[in-house]
């Protein structure tokens, strides 16, 4: 088969003009970054935020005086359908997808009213409309990280596990799968026994 002077040429100037960059790079040029998505940015953010976020975690209890403080506002970044089968009385709902700087100011408001965040991981049930999440990918930590990179910087985010049924939580919506009274809740061994799993 005979190759055209025409098209060999092509072809080895198209290789001597990649070369160069191969050269100084030893690899292949990279395609464009995009200008709108900052891994490296969301890195030094969430390092920025580990101390701070360790200092904001709260207990049940105290989750619920925050709760009360003027302007407080509970949080929830489930979706829609999720909120609505089952949340903290008293909370609002912005799913994590509809994150913007409009809607959480519409909706917020305030950047230093006090937010209370939680997310199914609070809850140990594991049953609709709280499915557990892997724990490195409970919703906790990426709304904390959002809530914090939009400016609200007065955000307490509920620690520890409950049960859905346990009064202090709140819970409104369809009733948990089983029922435990208040004492059984808060005594040591049934705490211990809930702790181990």
């Amino acid at each position: 088969m005979k190759i055209s002077p025409l098209l060999a040429s092509a072809t080895i100037l198209s290789i001597l003009a990649i070369q160069p960059t191969i050269a100084q790079t030893g690899q292949p040029a990279e395609t464009p970054r995009n200008p709108q998505v900052d891994y490296a940015g969301f890195l030094q953010l969430t390092e920025q935020l580990s101390e701070y976020r360790t200092g904001r975690l709260i207990d049940l209890d105290r989750f619920n005086i925050v709760a009360k403080q003027p302007n407080a506002v509970i949080l929830d970044t489930r979706s829609a359908a999720a909120f609505a089968q089952g949340h903290i009385d008293g909370a609002i709902n912005i799913p994590f997808s509809d994150f913007t700087e409009e809607k959480l100011a519409k909706i917020l408001g305030d950047k230093s009213r006090p937010v209370l965040i939680y997310c199914n991981n609070n809850f140990r049930d594991n049953v609709p409309p709280i499915v557990l999440k892997r724990a490195p990918l409970a919703l906790n930590i990426p709304t904390f990280i959002n809530l914090y990179g939009y400016g609200y910087e007065n955000i307490y985010e509920l620690n520890g596990v409950t049960h859905i049924a346990d009064p202090r939580a709140n819970w409104t919506g369809e009733p948990s799968p089983f029922t435990l009274d208040a004492q059984s809740l808060r005594s040591p061994a049934t705490l211990d026994a809930t702790r181990a799993n």
